[in-house]
């Protein structure tokens, strides 16, 4: 008797991963994770050389190196997004739009401290917008900015996002800018835009 697929879910449908192909997802995502925190660019000949499989073991299942870093940078992302919506204020609902912001900041900064060099791999230029997190990221600030009342929230709401830009907030660090630093001035910028309360 055939399965009933109509009432199977999510991983019920999707096939299960091979114990090999699983082993060596693994062994490129970590090679991958080692070059990009080393250097750029990196090359898709590099990773399957470190992580010691062929090259159509790696194309399989990525077409380029950024697909690669994106998938490493998503991981980390889900996280911050999974607080946006059940964490504590002020990253969490319950705080003031400003407030909220000026957390959002904070952790984008930190996230960037800790990833940037998966996130320069992964959105430069105009992939960045590409991005199920950029979306993500956007309609949150887009909310906050309507929640504060701010007019014309969609002229406004990417120049919000534009100092997280991976390459921006790269060129503010090596230029010295502690980190400290830039979390302060973008929490100066939210409450500034949005006013504090």
């Amino acid at each position: 008797m055939k399965p009933r697929t109509d009432l199977l879910t999510g991983d019920e449908l999707r096939p299960r991963e091979r114990a090999d192909a699983a082993r060596n997802r693994a062994r490129v995502l970590a090679a991958a994770e080692r070059l990009f925190a080393e250097r750029r660019p990196v090359t898709m000949d590099e990773i399957a050389r470190a992580a010691g499989v062929g090259r159509g073991t790696l194309y399989r299942r990525y077409p380029d190196p950024a697909s690669i870093a994106l998938a490493l940078l998503d991981e980390h992302e889900r996280k911050v997004q999974e607080l946006l919506l059940r964490g504590d204020p002020p990253l969490g609902p319950g705080a003031p739009p400003a407030d909220r912001l000026a957390a959002f900041y904070a952790a984008m900064v930190g996230l960037l401290e800790r990833h940037g060099h998966l996130a320069l791999g992964a959105e430069t230029g105009a992939s960045r917008f590409a991005t199920g997190a950029y979306g993500f990221w956007r309609a949150h600030v887009r909310s906050l900015l309507a929640a504060a009342g701010t007019p014309h929230p969609d002229a406004l709401v990417d120049s919000l996002l534009a100092p997280l830009a991976p390459d921006v907030y790269d060129f503010q660090r090596r230029g010295g800018v502690p980190e400290a630093e830039i979390a302060a001035a973008l929490a100066r910028l939210a409450r500034t835009v949005l006013g504090a309360r």
